[in-house]
């Protein structure tokens, strides 16, 4: 479809219904515009391709489960109404070019060189292992082009690589492997990219979440397989919003920071011959609790408490949610959160103490919905630096965000709504 017959595609009746299942009714008629300006942008930059389609892949809520999946643990996420977009052709190469508006990127790959550079990191030596996680797991791969913006808020703890990941993963299951591939192949695509191409000791529940789409509830006992399961639930509907408060990003590398917390904790189940926490118990844990301290550390140690507590607090979670008892999941929203701030300590770097953003938000809204009687708020994603989540009653949205621009700066508050759907081709989905 060339790129004027797709903006004609934008505005029917089909696109406009699909758009408000994406970012609501009042999003409708901001996003059809962001697509159309894309377009544009595209045929410009590559007027020579004319077959486009459109894609879109979410950023993700992490409800809880709080650093868990890299140790097989249990989370209970969701995809969210901010998005990385773009349009993108086959060029019938062996090369991808790939614009991001977002971030004034404009780079070109050759698919028969995907080493990674030195460094290991940034965009490109993201996507060449995008690629080569596609080889290595026995898929197609080919050129194309892409035209890509993204409104999900960078190093924020809202997974805005891995959307950018899902979203080229989509493409390249589109366009070259008949659309067989699933989410789960997806996320193992993205979580070889990033460990491999960037060193990083990530797991898989930011690119399920993003790849999936909806309220979930994943279980990575079995990483290769790992169990998802939609939760039918609207927060609107209980009179709450999700909101984001992005504290701003730390000056520090957190990269250490982040590969240490499922290091630690397997330091623990390695104290008991196995790989992972999942593997273990508790109560094994407890009951050798003086030679695992003297084996693991003490921090390794209440990382792994951690680990078994917030798993119990995500299966409590999912079963308040499908029984309607919202006061309870609140409660233990509230407990996650707590958590992770004495348990796990990841609201900040020891590195660089007197930088935590994440702690006075906390503190602030702690505050706040403590006056109020009302909400839960908890960090939110890896930590470290980012942002915070607060569910908090629909008629005091307006002046908690208030309260925590006025402390955050302006624009660092965001209302969220659950998206159903999680990488998609737009053209596909319509079809439907």
């Amino acid at each position: 479809m060339k790129v004027t017959d797709t903006i004609k595609l934008l505005k029917s009746d089909d696109s406009r219904r699909l758009m408000a299942s994406l970012y609501g009714e009042e999003g409708i008629e901001k996003n059809i515009k962001r697509y159309e300006e894309l377009l544009v942008s595209f045929e410009k930059k590559f007027p020579q391709d004319e077959d486009v389609l459109l894609f879109s892949a979410p950023g993700r809520t992490e409800i809880s489960g709080n650093h868990t999946d890299h140790n097989h643990g249990k989370v209970l996420a969701g995809s969210i109404n901010l998005d990385c977009v773009g349009v993108a052709a086959k060029n019938g190469t062996r090369t991808v070019t790939i614009i991001s508006e977002t971030y004034n990127q404009n780079f070109t790959i050759d698919l028969d060189d995907l080493r990674p550079s030195e460094k290991k990191a940034g965009t490109i030596d993201l996507t060449k292992g995008l690629f080569k996680g596609f080889l290595e797991a026995g898929h197609e791969i080919g050129g194309f082009d892409a035209y890509i913006t993204t409104n999900v808020i960078s190093a924020a703890g809202v997974s805005s690589s891995a959307s950018y990941e899902m979203l080229l993963c989509s493409m390249i299951n589109t366009f070259f492997n008949q659309g067989r591939l699933t989410a789960v192949d997806y996320a193992h695509i993205g979580k070889y990219s990033e460990n491999v191409y960037w060193d990083k000791s990530s797991g898989l529940l930011d690119q399920m979440a993003c790849a999936v789409g909806g309220l979930i509830t994943i279980d990575f006992k079995n990483p290769s397989e790992p169990k998802v399961e939609k939760i039918d639930f609207d927060f609107a509907s209980r009179n709450h919003s999700l909101i984001i408060v992005n504290t701003g990003k730390g000056h520090a590398d957190l990269s250490e920071d982040y590969s240490l917390v499922p290091l630690e904790m397997k330091k623990v189940a390695e104290f008991f011959g196995k790989e992972v926490c999942a593997e273990i118990t508790e109560e094994q844990v407890l009951l050798n609790l003086n030679e695992v301290r003297e084996f693991a550390g003490d921090r390794s140690v209440l990382r792994a408490l951690h680990f078994f507590e917030e798993n119990k607090r995500v299966e409590a979670e999912v079963a308040a949610l499908k029984e309607g008892r919202f006061e309870d999941f609140l409660h233990n929203i509230t407990a996650s959160g707590n958590s992770s701030w004495k348990w796990l300590q990841n609201c900040f770097t020891n590195s660089s103490y007197q930088e935590q953003g994440i702690t006075v938000a906390l503190a602030l809204t702690e505050l706040y919905l403590g006056e109020k009687k009302a909400g839960a708020c908890r960090i939110h994603g890896g930590g470290f630096a980012g942002v915070i989540m607060t569910m908090i009653p629909n008629e005091l949205a307006d002046e908690y965000i208030a309260y925590m621009e006025k402390a955050m700066g302006e624009g660092n508050a965001y209302r969220m709504s659950i998206r159903p759907y999680g990488a998609i081709c737009f053209q596909e989905i319509l079809k439907q």
